[in-house]
This record gives structure tokens, C-alpha cells and sequence, in this order.
């Protein structure tokens, strides 16, 4: 059997479709905090077992009788080393033979302040003995497809990023890369760096945004704290906007390009290319 944790998040949820055509429902264990989240994967065969990042004990029981393991990096941050130390102690006890985990790109090197926590996690998952595939994931095109709509709103595109290239791909594209990596198409003990195939400036987003949108929408660079400031106004919770923020800087610096294509090796296709995100979300 495969588990993997927060199975209903955005990710997760990606993940479980692409599992589900190559393997059995009662294989897949879908490990979520609500289980009346999974009510509809529970229908369709998919074993749920309720268990947080923070209860070791409900982990060790989620994961009886598992082979594989997932674990999707979690959104707590500032807790998320002790919180997935717990479940790669949990899957060890209940005899996993391989943990997958999402990792961050170059996370031992990246400028970006959400590093420590994902290399601290390899770090763990190194030291268990336990069997694993690390994936670095770069970041999702949703991250910036999701301020579409307020862009069009204002007829501006604003960030921090300057300059900086983003190798970005949908969260299906990396959820294709675990479900390659379950299924025994990764190498074993290896860390891959993952991201799209093309990188772009948010400049560059802004001006297919703007190609396809109709109407000009340009990109207007902001100091850190300025664009912090407009997602608090937006209603962003202070740790998510200013998160973002510092990231977006951390774009400028390089943090999320990466040209070395191992994403699409892994899943062995194109990465999803960005006009193609921004046309999904202007028909939706």
C-alpha cells in the first residue's frame, strides 16, 4: 500500500488522481487531519485514516501495513521540522520500505527563508535508514496564477522579484514527479531538483497575461515591504503576506531558476507551460 499525508490539500489532491489509474483504491491510504474531507475518495475505495503532523501515535497507526509513504511538506511553518521528523519516525516503526518527500529547491542553498526547515527534514530522513527519494520541488505556477484575478481587477501585476527568473510548473506537473517516484521510477536514495522547463521574468507573466487577456497589464516591482503591505490589504494572514513577499526577493536573488530539466526526465514529458496556466485560469 502507498499513504500519503495531507491528501486532500492542493497538492495532494493531485496526487491522488494521478495514483488512482495506476493502482488499486484500497492501495492508496489517504492520511488527513478531517476525514470528512476525504468523504468523496473514501467512495471511490480509497482507504482514509485520520492522523495530524502532530501525533505520532495516530501516524505509526495511519501507516500500519504501508509500504511507501509521502510525506507532503506541511503549510505550519516554524513547527514543520518537528512535525515531519514525527512522521518519518512514524512510518520507520510501522515498517515503511521508502519515504518520498516534497522538499524546496536547492534547499540546503537557497536564500529563501523556508529552507532550514525542508534540509533539516532531509537531514532526518538521511539519518532514519530509511529508504527515500527526495524531491526538491521549484515552485508552482499557481503561486502567481492565483493573483490573476485582483491583476485584471487593477490592471497592474505587482511583486518583489525584480529581474529574476522563475523556472515554475504546475502542481500537477510535480505531482506526476511523486507519483513517478511511488511507483519506482526515481532512483532510490537520490535528491532531485525539479522545475519547469521555461523560465520567465514576472514581467514576462505580466505580458502574456496581457496578450491573453486582452488589455494591457503591466508588472509594477515593488520594495518588499510596499508589496507585503498590499497582501495584508488584500486580507492575506501577516505570516503568508509578508512570506510571500520575501520570497518574491528571493526570486530577484535567483532562488527559483533552475534550467537543469530533471522534472521533465522524471515524468517523462514537457513540463506544463506557463500560457497554459494563465489560460486556464482566465476560463475559470
Amino acid at each position: 500500500m502507498i499513504a500519503l499525508t495531507a491528501a486532500t490539500g492542493q497538492l495532494g489532491q493531485h496526487v491522488v488522481e494521478q495514483l488512482l489509474p495506476k493502482i488499486p483504491a484500497h492501495q492508496v491510504v489517504a492520511v488527513v487531519r478531517n476525514p470528512a474531507k476525504a468523504a468523496t475518495l473514501a467512495a471511490r475505495g480509497v482507504i482514509v485514516r485520520s492522523a495530524g503532523y502532530d501525533d505520532p501515535a495516530a501516524l505509526e497507526r495511519a501507516f500500519a501495513g504501508v509500504e511507501k509513504v509521502l510525506l507532503i511538506s506541511g503549510t505550519d511553518f516554524g513547527h514543520r521540522l518537528a512535525q515531519h521528523t514525527n512522521v518519518v519516525t512514524a512510518a520507520k516503526r510501522a515498517g515503511a520500505q521508502l519515504l518520498v518527500y516534497t522538499s524546496l529547491l536547492r534547499a540546503d542553498a537557497t536564500p529563501l527563508n523556508l529552507g532550514p526547515e525542508h534540509a533539516g527534514t532531509e537531514q532526518v530522513i538521511k539519518a532514519s535508514g530509511l529508504p527515500y527519494v527526495i524531491l526538491r520541488n521549484g515552485w508552482y505556477h499557481e503561486n502567481y496564477t492565483a493573483s490573476i484575478p485582483p491583476a485584471l481587477a487593477h490592471n497592474a501585476f505587482v511583486g518583489s522579484a525584480g529581474e529574476g527568473r522563475i523556472a515554475s510548473a504546475s502542481r500537477a506537473d510535480y505531482a506526476a514527479a511523486a507519483v513517478a517516484a511511488l511507483n519506482g521510477s526515481a532512483q532510490v536514495g537520490r535528491t532531485y531538483e525539479l522545475a519547469g522547463d521555461t523560465a520567465y521574468t514576472l514581467a514576462e507573466f505580466a505580458a502574456e497575461l496581457s496578450r491573453q487577456a486582452g488589455k494591457p497589464i503591466p508588472y509594477v516591482n515593488l520594495p518588499e515591504g510596499e508589496y507585503a503591505k498590499i497582501l495584508l490589504q488584500a486580507g492575506l494572514p501577516p505570516p503568508l503576506a509578508h512570506g510571500l513577499a520575501s520570497w518574491d526577493v528571493g526570486a530577484s536573488q535567483g532562488a527559483l531558476f533552475d534550467d537543469r530539466r530533471e522534472l521533465s526526465r522524471l515524468i517523462g514529458r514537457p513540463t506544463t507551460p506557463l500560457s497554459t496556466a494563465i489560460a486556464a485560469t482566465l476560463k475559470s
